[in-house]
């Protein structure tokens, strides 16, 4: 038998977890519990602020720093008792809420015990407090991680945007651009998102056991308790939800994994064309000092950054991809089956910062190798093909050419066939075409065929 203690499961709660440690302050079972408490605490205190019971409780500024200040304060002892009332209890709500009433006892305020979960079902509590606890996961972890991924990206399309590549679509040699226009392209499309997700509204709900505010009402039905649960719940950031069974619907939840998932997956095209390049040699890599590329052969370089990217971002969608299809159903009023996915939440978005972590060093770690790029153009003339045809159509329909098939002429020259820059100027100097349109083409090279792409780059700058 094995004489090791408890071990993480998770590859993220052990050997990454360096990387990802500021999500579990969120996400974390710890940070579910730290939200209930800022909830429950915050329900409280605005029931005896409003006196919406006429209970005519005190609430001064004494009051408000003692309980908010177990909030701030939320430490590893707290976890620790509060699993010991769960152990009692068997229900996590129920054992934040005597958790509250111990420390309501402690400073001598037995006045405020049955403000505690006043008028809530549990789901009122936990779908306010995964609404917080992601919301601040997404807009202080998560997000900055990512904008500071395609700032740097950013920045190399930028420095290459005048950099001449050959495009290679199919695979096979293609019209021209440059390396810093194909790198924009994926800032735009992972901009797009991050502004889908820097948006995304967090719903939630107040509305008791079926959404109906049925115990709220038999207290008092003269109170607001529609407009009052409105106003608590957007006092914590959220944005109200009016209409729900006894579970707040998730739909949000939906539409903002969908959007990291995407997110994911442009990263992971740009990850696959990055190791690409790097097999091409377009890109060289910068070894890191000490480190290890391979185990048997010393002078490997290996990308494993945008490999461990991958794999990461495959493994984040699964859960995403997982937690958007299930969270959005539930039986009738209420099922549980929403309870066991969000306490994923955390893997599915740690993976996916364990992945830009990676991305982000692999981008840091490589430099563009002009002069490959600049033998492949060489090599490759007949990509000029697509141009003289393109001018010699021009020329037919200005009347400067008799020429009757341009594409079938340019295909029997240049299809599957390599030729040189002069069989290619020496073809252009035999054309039925103006002599001015002759002149543009023979001065083309494939280094220069990149049309307006080192211009396109500005635009993921504006």
């Amino acid at each position: 038998m094995s004489k090791l203690g408890f071990q993480p499961l998770s590859p993220l709660d052990g050997r990454y977890q360096s990387a990802v440690s500021d999500l579990g302050l969120y996400l974390s079972e710890a940070g579910l519990n730290r939200a209930r408490l800022h909830v429950e605490i915050e329900w409280l205190l605005f029931l005896a602020e409003k006196n919406l019971l006429g209970s005519n409780c005190v609430v001064d500024a004494v009051l408000k720093d003692q309980l908010r200040g177990t909030v701030e304060n939320f430490s590893d002892s707290d976890v620790a008792e509060l699993a010991t009332i769960e152990a009692t209890t068997k229900h996590d709500v129920k054992a934040i809420e005597y958790f509250i009433r111990d420390r309501l006892i402690k400073i001598g305020r037995n006045d405020l015990l049955e403000l505690t979960h006043f008028g809530c079902t549990s789901e009122d509590i936990n779908n306010l407090s995964y609404a917080v606890t992601v919301s601040d996961a997404v807009k202080n972890v998560w997000l900055p991680k990512a904008q500071k991924l395609v700032s740097n990206l950013t920045e190399l399309a930028v420095k290459y945007a005048e950099s001449p590549m050959l495009s290679r679509t199919h695979g096979q040699p293609a019209t021209p651009t440059t390396m810093g226009k194909e790198l924009a392209v994926f800032v735009h499309r992972l901009t797009r998102q991050l502004d889908r997700i820097s948006k995304a509204e967090y719903l939630g709900k107040f509305s008791g056991a079926t959404g109906t505010w049925s115990a709220q009402v038999s207290v008092d039905p003269d109170v607001d308790w529609f407009g009052s649960s409105k106003e608590f719940v957007e006092s914590l950031g959220l944005v109200f939800n009016p209409l729900t069974t006894q579970i707040e619907s998730h739909d949000w939840q939906a539409e903002l994994y969908s959007a990291i998932a995407l997110f994911n997956r442009i990263l992971h095209n740009l990850c696959t064309d990055i190791w690409t390049y790097i097999s091409l040699n377009y890109f060289k890599q910068i070894p890191v000092a000490g480190a290890t590329g391979s185990s048997t052969m010393p002078h490997k370089v290996n990308p494993i950054k945008f490999e461990n990217a991958e794999s990461n971002l495959e493994l984040s969608n699964a859960i995403l991809d997982s937690l958007s299809a299930t969270l959005v159903t539930s039986r009738m009023q209420r099922d549980l089956t929403d309870s066991s996915s969000q306490r994923n939440i955390g893997l599915g978005l740690g993976h996916s910062l364990l992945a830009i972590d990676n991305a982000t060093g692999g981008l840091a770690q490589i430099e563009l190798s002009q002069a490959v790029l600049d033998s492949d153009l060489m090599e490759n003339w007949e990509v000029l093909a697509e141009a003289i045809q393109t001018v010699i159509r021009a020329e037919i329909a200005r009347g400067n050419s008799s020429i009757s098939d341009p594409y079938q002429l340019l295909k029997e020259l240049t299809r599957g066939k390599r030729i040189s820059g002069e069989d290619l100027k020496s073809f252009v100097a035999e054309l039925d075409i103006s002599k001015e349109a002759k002149e543009r083409l023979i001065s083309l090279k494939p280094s220069t065929y990149t049309g307006i792409a080192s211009i396109l780059v500005g635009l993921i700058s504006k």
